[in-house]
Formats: structure tokens, C-alpha cells, sequence
């Protein structure tokens, strides 16, 4: 065979002689491609730019200016230049695992001696100094034995230690620097070579057990974060230094939201202030959902591990399940339950006791339900990552031809929830049929095409994911951006063919027999406690005054004023408005700067001239301005503007 027939993107072929590689692809289709080529996928799977390209296959260029390429930019810095500068610096380190992350990458390894975030500098200025070289980068397959024998010579204990546990038995991949002699094991793909390397900073040190273990030996973490441009990292990096004053941790200690403590790690204690959040959040989903169509129900939180088992969970979830069990001593018969980690398989029989006809499709139920998930104790992250949260969880069962106007609808309420909450920005990512999946390819064609219509219809851009769909079915995700412009996902709509299946949910069709419904999952907010984590981060606390903790102080100035604080105090609580009295004996700015810091939402002065004048000095969190309204003018206004979206 002389040539071999490549499949592009865009649905046409390219003939390239036997032997061809990604890169001479990308030279054949143009000198600037060329140039930006960092890695390529053969039939969906990320591959080295230098690896050879077989027959028929499908084959994308990944560049550099693409997310995949930062990535890649990414692990190729940390994996070569990084973990070559600590080598040269510290020739007796031990290097561990080097992972990338949102933004950036670490790396673990063992010091023969403490180093700290002041040796940074140093390690930096070596990494530069090595991508000044702009090495070319070769990549060498060994079997497991090979690989072990090398790193074992090397005293690379770690590396060594984690060949031996794979299964794999040959195909370990090693990479080298052309002239350098530093070498490293790494899943790969990386850069051709380190011309491709952008801007880069070093960001701070952390320690961490290996494998994440505390009866293994402590190493040094060091964390970075790598751009394309000085340009991007300076914007980063400028976005961080906000990031921290808005830290949701710090704003919440400040406005006595909630706290953790060991006893019950990963679950929130929520105090008064920040339970009014979360009751205001709630009546305002509940509110969203009633209009929308759905019906509220309640499931238990202990739920038997054979519906577990049945659902697939118990196989594929277990190590994520809190377990209880019933003490034999105590009971005639064993019996393990587990918290629920999710609620879908619970909504399941609520479906299977209630719907008998297609005419009953669609039907959507919710539920703020409660769910327990074990996360890794090194994962946890105030209101971010937790083991117990509450989702706004949905369910709508609904057939084939009906998915596409449900999707369409789900969007609709999602983007007006998010619009009342401040998020007028949101990306889509369309996730596609993965390798290992259920269901047949004309029910795959089918469901994604129903989700692709539907944004289509909607006129809204979206990314496609290839091959990120959940195993049962595809799915969307919804990924806002905040008020300083960083992403979080969020919301969630995912297709699936399987679940009804195995707990045995039917409906009778119109043509008289019985069918599986399509479950699509549902989320608009996630997790509350998250969300309201971006929520106090992304107003820096000052929340839209209906979503405010405390919606007005009324601060005497004399106490000439007591009485009539008082007396408005009680015409705001009759009419639900959150109020408090602060009559203290102290200056008004200092009562002022108080109650900003605890961002009460507005802060109305009181005096003996706003008492003759029945009037109120008004001071809104975030402004200098105080205005004098008419005390009757201004709490009618205010009425309308508490409420509820």
C-alpha cells in the first residue's frame, strides 16, 4: 500500500504516504498550520503530533491557540521543564506525579530538604533558562519491565512504583529533551517542542501525601499556572488577586453566613444569616419550577442498597456512597441502606407508581434533595465541595420525539434563572456518544440530534464535546461566567436510555404496548450550597437586596431617634421586609462601616431631623451617596423591590 486515506473534520480525505505523521498532515494542508500544530486525535484519542497516522483513519490537528493545545502547553511545561529545573537545582529529589489543573499544573516530589514559596524565583529562572534551548521533544515506548528497570536506575522510586501498578504490560511512554538527557514517564501527548511554550509563573507550595494517603511520606507540591501569552497571564493573575478578596470563605466569615467544623467534615453548618440566603434561593427555584411545569416531591434520604444495586450504582458509585448498616444486636435481620448520592433512582419509582399512558409524557417532578457523596478530604473546599449539599434536582420523563421541545424549554428556564441571578453570560458544551456506552446508534443519532436541534432553534452557540457523554446518553452543560470573569458549571441536561430500563418504568403507547420512557436529568443551579458559594463571590456579598441576609439597618444617630427606629423596625417587619435596629451609643460612620462590612444591603441614618421630617437618610451598600426620601415613599418602593423574581 502506497498511500493511506485520512478522514478530516470537515468530511474530506487526504491521501499521505505510509508512514506519515500529524505533523506532515498539518504541512499538507498549510504552512500556518504547520506552525500552530502541537498534537493531533486519530479516531478521537489524543495523540503526539510525531506519531505515525494509520489507514482510514479520523484525525484532527490540535493547535495551540486551541483549549487542547493549553493543555497540553500545560503538562508539556510541567512534565519537562519543571520537573527537569527541580533536577537540576536538586539533583537528589524524587520526582512523583505531575498533573494538570484548571489553569495550571503541580507538581509532588520528595526534597532531601524543606524548600519554600521563596525558592520559587530561583526554580522559575531555570525553567527559563531551559526553554530557551527550544528542544525538540522524543517520545520512546518500553515495556513494563523496561520502564521499571530505567527509573529504578534512575533512584526514581515514585515513577517506578507507579509503572509497577498499572496494567498495562508494554507501551509505557517516555519522553526526552533532545541534548538534555532529562527523560520522563507521562501519558502524553506533549509539545513537539518547547518553541511552543508561552508565559508561565510559579504560584505556590503546598505539602501532600503520596497517593493522597497521610500513613505515606509528605512531598512538596508546587503549583503554576501557563498561558499562551503575557497578555493572558496577567489577566489571570489580576483575576486571582480579585478571586481573593471575594474569596466566599472569608466574605462569609465576615457576614456570619456559616461554618465547618471536624465533627461532621464537608457538611455545613449554616447560621441564620446564611440560611436566609438559602431559604430566599429555594422559595425563588420553587417559584421557577411551579411555573415551569414541574410537580415538588420528597424521597427518602436512606434508601435500601438493593435499589442501588438495580439502578447500577452500587457497582459503579459504592466508593463515593456513605454506607450505614443496622446493628445485628438491635435487628432480627441485617439490613445495609446507603445516603443517597443522588436522587434519580428514587424519582424512578415515584414515575413507575403514577404513569400508565404516553398521554401522562411529559412528566416532570423536582425535588431539593438531599444528597451525601464521600469527596477526598485534600478535595474539600468551603461551600465549593462538600459531602452533604442539596441539588435542585428534576426529572422528566418524556419519549424520543419529545426531547427536543423539553431541552428547548429546560434552556429557556435556565437562562431566565440565571438572568435574574445576575448571569447574563453562559457557554454550552454539547457532550457526544463515548466508547463504552448503552443503547443503540439510532437511539444515540436521535438524542443527540434532539439536543442539537434545540440549541439550534434557540439560536445559541455551543462546543461539542466528542466522546464526553455519559455512558447512558448524551448530555448539555451549562457553564456561567461570573462577575470577574471566571466559568463554573452548573446547570446540566442529560439524556438517558438506560436507567428507566433497569428499574422497570413503562408507559403504554399509543398504539396499545409498552415502552421505556427517556429520562433526562436535570439541574439549572447544581448544588445549592455551591451556588451560593459563586453567588457571595460574585457580588463580593452584595447580594441583590431580595437574596440579602438583612435588608435594612435603621442606625440611630441620637437617641432622640430610638422610638421612631422603632417604630419603622415594626411597619418593615409587618410587611416581610428584613430589618434590624442598631441604637448603640456609637458615631454614625462607625455604625456605617460596620454594617458595609457585613454587607447589610441598606442603611438608613436616623436623627432628630429625619424624626420631624418623617423622613429617612438612605445609604445603599456600595454607594458614598446618602439620599433623603419620605419615609411612606420609600417603603413602598422597597416593598416592590424585595420581592421575588
Amino acid at each position: 500500500m502506497e498511500n493511506i486515506k485520512i478522514s478530516l473534520p470537515d468530511g474530506s480525505q487526504k491521501d499521505l504516504p505510509v508512514g506519515s505523521s500529524g505533523f506532515d498532515l498539518a504541512k499538507s494542508i498549510g504552512p500556518g498550520l504547520a506552525r500552530d500544530a502541537v498534537a493531533i486525535t486519530i479516531n478521537g484519542e489524543q495523540k503526539d503530533l510525531k506519531d505515525a497516522l494509520p489507514n482510514n483513519a479520523s484525525v484532527s490537528i490540535i493547535t495551540i491557540k486551541s483549549e487542547e493545545g493549553l493543555e497540553i502547553m500545560r503538562h508539556t511545561l510541567t512534565a519537562q521543564v519543571l520537573a527537569q529545573a527541580i533536577k537540576n537545582l536538586y539533583p537528589d529529589a524524587k520526582l512523583a506525579i505531575e498533573p494538570t489543573i484548571e489553569n495550571g499544573f503541580y507538581y509532588d516530589t520528595l526534597f532531601s530538604k524543606p524548600i519554600s514559596s521563596d525558592d520559587l524565583p530561583n526554580i522559575e529562572k531555570e525553567m527559563r533558562k531551559i526553554i530557551s534551548t527550544k528542544s525538540e521533544i522524543n517520545k520512546t515506548l518500553h515495556s513494563k519491565k523496561d520502564a521499571i528497570s530505567k527509573f529504578k536506575e534512575m533512584d526514581e522510586h515514585f515513577k517506578a512504583e507507579i509503572i509497577n501498578e498499572s496494567e498495562q504490560v508494554k507501551d509505557f511512554q517516555i519522553y526526552e529533551q533532545i541534548n538534555s538527557g532529562f527523560i520522563d514517564l507521562c501519558r502524553g501527548p506533549h509539545l513537539p517542542s518547547l518553541d511552543h511554550i508561552g508565559e508561565f509563573k510559579l504560584t505556590k507550595i503546598s505539602g501532600a501525601y503520596w497517593k493522597g494517603d497521610a500513613d505515606n511520606q509528605m512531598l512538596t507540591r508546587i503549583y503554576g499556572t501557563a498561558w499562551r501569552t503575557q497578555k493572558e497571564l496577567d489577566q489571570y493573575l489580576t483575576q486571582q488577586e480579585e478571586a481573593e478578596k471575594r474569596d466566599h470563605r472569608k466574605i462569609g466569615k465576615e457576614m456570619n453566613l456559616f461554618h465547618f467544623q471536624d465533627d461532621a467534615p464537608g457538611m455545613v453548618f449554616w447560621h441564620p444569616a446564611g440560611w436566609t440566603i438559602y431559604t430566599q434561593l429555594k422559595a425563588f427555584m420553587r417559584k421557577k419550577l411551579s411555573m415551569a411545569g414541574y410537580k415538588e416531591v420528597s424521597t427518602p434520604l436512606v434508601v435500601d442498597r438493593t435499589l442501588w444495586e438495580k439502578s447500577g450504582h452500587w457497582d459503579k458509585y459504592r466508593e463515593n456512597m456513605f454506607i450505614t448498616e443496622i446493628d445485628e444486636e438491635h435487628a432480627n435481620e441485617k439490613r445495609v441502606n446507603a445516603l443517597k448520592p443522588m436522587n434519580c433512582p428514587c424519582h424512578v419509582q415515584i414515575f413507575n407508581k403514577n404513569i400508565k399512558s404516553y398521554r401522562d409524557l411529559p412528566y416532570r417532578i423536582s425535588e431539593f434533595g438531599s444528597c451525601h457523596r464521600y469527596e477526598p478530604s485534600g478535595t474539600l473546599h468551603g461551600l465549593m465541595r462538600v459531602r452533604g449539599f442539596v441539588q435542585d434536582d428534576a426529572h422528566i420523563f418524556c419519549t424520543e420525539d419529545q426531547i427536543e421541545n423539553e431541552t428547548k424549554l429546560f434552556i429557556e428556564l435556565l437562562s431566565d434563572v440565571y438572568k435574574d441571578l445576575g448571569f447574563d453570560k453562559f457557554k454550552i458544551k454539547l457532550s457526544t456518544r463515548p466508547v463504552k456506552r448503552v443503547g443503540s446508534d439510532e437511539i444515540w443519532d436521535q438524542s443527540e440530534s434532539a439536543l442539537k436541534n434545540a440549541i439550534d432553534k434557540l439560536g445559541l452557540d455551543y462546543e461539542i464535546d466528542e466522546g464526553d457523554g455519559a455512558f447512558y446518553g448524551p448530555k448539555l452543560d451549562f457553564v456561567l461566567t461570573d462577575a470577574i470573569g471566571r466559568n463554573w458549571q452548573c446547570g446540566t441536561l442529560q439524556a438517558d436510555f438506560n436507567l428507566p430500563g433497569r428499574l422497570d418504568s413503562t408507559y403504554v403507547g399509543e398504539d396499545g404496548n409498552k415502552y421505556n420512557p427517556v429520562l433526562l436529568h436535570r439541574a439549572v443551579l447544581g448544588s445549592f450550597e455551591r451556588f451560593i458559594g459563586i453567588l457571595v463571590e460574585s457580588y463580593g456579598g452584595n447580594l441583590p437586596i431580595w437574596l440579602a441576609p438583612t435588608q435594612v439597618i435603621l442606625a440611630t444617630i441620637t437617641d432622640d431617634a430610638n422610638d421612631y427606629a422603632d417604630e419603622i423596625h415594626a411597619q418593615l417587619r409587618s410587611l416581610n421586609i428584613r430589618s434590624e435596629v442598631d441604637k448603640r451609643n456609637e458615631q454614625i460612620s462607625y455604625k456605617v462601616r460596620e454594617h458595609s462590612k457585613s454587607k447589610c444591603s441598606i442603611i438608613l441614618a436616623l436623627g432628630k431631623k429625619e424624626v420631624n421630617d418623617k423622613t429617612v437618610s438612605v445609604r445603599r451598600l456600595g454607594s458614598e451617596k446618602t439620599e433623603v426620601k419620605n419615609l411612606d415613599t420609600f417603603v413602598k418602593s422597597l416593598v416592590e423591590e424585595i420581592q421575588i423574581p
